[in-house]
């Protein structure tokens, strides 16, 4: 189970500079996945949330587990009427663990959950638009300050709840880049995010970055698994494609 720490310490560069990204993955290339990605899947709307909030409660109860997961402890909360910011700090912990279950780690997700509704609550006052004058990466490194949250964590909720430009780099993303020779493996997780937000450019960045990134994750579960399935993939013979590994 990835710990915070050690996602942070993945996600540190070597220089820590956008320079180091773009020497280690062809922000080109990048920008050409994109174009077949779009051609082939069109627009997928990701998030599947009815509020910013439900976002980023989701963006807890996802690590370690898969969506399915998840909609069935956010269905919890929703049939408990606890998806807000109170009335989910208002629930015990015994509660909110019950509630939560269905997402694994409920123990641990109860804490990391609570901690980041409780910054949520200190740092908006009830009022979600005051983080729209707080600067991007300022506030990605108040994310990253809120136990449990970590890199992968913090970017889903800039991006998808609070529509920031941060490019979201999980597992899906990295098993796609290396099996296509554009990652070796191991690299850090702001050398990659720097190099797709390099690479996407233009106007509408914030939402061309949620497509790609949904896009990624369906080519992920259906052609790019643990059991490769390649046959129709839109990425086949692409970019020093490999079918080893």
């Amino acid at each position: 189970m990835k710990t915070k720490a050690s996602e942070r310490r993945r996600s540190r560069t070597s220089s820590g500079s956008a320079t180091s990204a773009v020497s280690a993955v062809d922000v080109a290339a990048l920008r050409d996945m994109a174009r077949r990605l779009d051609r082939a899947f069109g627009a997928q709307q990701w998030w599947p949330a009815q509020t910013p909030f439900e976002v980023m409660v989701g963006a807890v109860l996802t690590q370690n587990t898969n969506w399915r997961n998840v909609e069935r402890a956010i269905a919890n909360l929703k049939r408990a009427k606890a998806l807000s910011p109170k009335k989910l700090l208002a629930l015990s912990r015994a509660r909110l663990q019950k509630l939560i279950r269905p997402a694994g780690y409920f123990r641990v997700k109860e804490k990391r959950l609570r901690s980041l509704v409780e910054w949520f609550q200190a740092r908006t006052r009830g009022r979600p638009a005051r983080l729209k004058a707080i600067p991007t990466n300022e506030l990605r490194e108040e994310l990253l300050s809120v136990h449990g949250v970590g890199p992968e964590t913090a970017d889903s909720i800039l991006l998808y709840a609070l529509e920031r430009p941060i490019f979201v780099v999980d597992a899906y993303t990295r098993r796609v880049l290396e099996r296509h020779r554009l990652l070796r493996g191991g690299e850090p997780h702001d050398l990659i995010r720097e190099a797709f937000e390099r690479a996407v450019t233009g106007q509408n960045r914030t939402r061309r970055m949620n497509e790609l990134h949904a896009r990624i994750v369906l080519l992920a579960k259906r052609h790019c698994r643990t059991r490769r399935s390649c046959e129709g993939c839109p990425l086949e013979g692409w970019y020093g494609t490999t079918r080893e590994g």
